[in-house]
């Protein structure tokens, strides 16, 4: 298993694998790897196993097809700019696409925790949106802000979990906030260059 950023390295520890702030961040990187036009089923699996899933993980085209629609409608929570817009983007996702919130162990295999996927073995589309909603929705009301944003970079298509009380995050990464601040950079020292000679 590759390793991928924000991910706890203690990641046989049940609570952390599955806190809310993990499974915000596993959202985040779901949405990602299924930005592509054909996400490669084995590189998604990664992901899923990356943050906590367990088993067998034998994801078909369909299953991914399934997920990336549903990493779409996750991706307009991202894209909002201010808590009343992400919490109508929510509601509206809650209220369309989840069941009732309801405990589960897994019939025994877990420790009791929360799910909003109409059962325990939900089709994988269904089950990340519901998921992704509950902890999205944790962080707003948490925060009291957008659980996350877009990547400002135009060449990236990134989303990020935001957190923390610091400067309002722009970019997914630091490489893209580098590559923003290189590129500004030499657009200032040409404009220099083209007024000297004028």
């Amino acid at each position: 298993m590759r390793y991928i950023p924000g991910v706890p390295s203690h990641s046989d520890d049940w609570s952390t694998r599955h806190s809310v702030l993990t499974t915000a961040r596993r959202t985040a990187a779901l949405i990602n790897a299924l930005a592509d036009d054909r996400p490669d089923p084995a590189e998604v699996a990664d992901v899923l196993r990356a943050y906590g899933e367990t088993g067998p993980i034998e994801l078909t085209a369909r299953d991914v097809a399934g997920m990336r629609a549903a990493a779409a409608l996750l991706r307009h929570v991202f894209a909002t700019e201010h808590a009343d817009d992400a919490a109508a983007a929510l509601n509206r996702l809650l209220r369309e696409h989840a069941g009732p919130l309801r405990l589960t162990s897994h019939d025994g295999s877990t420790p009791w925790h929360p799910h909003l996927d109409h059962d325990d073995d939900a089709p994988w589309d269904e089950w990340l949106l519901a998921s992704s909603c509950m902890a999205l929705t944790v962080l707003l009301w948490d925060r009291q802000r957008p659980p996350g944003g877009m990547c400002a970079s135009p060449s990236c298509r990134n989303v990020f979990i935001a957190q923390g009380s610091g400067p309002e995050r722009r970019y997914c990464s630091r490489r893209c906030a580098t590559r923003e601040r290189v590129a500004a950079h030499r657009r200032s020292r040409s404009a220099e260059r083209s007024s000297d000679v004028t």
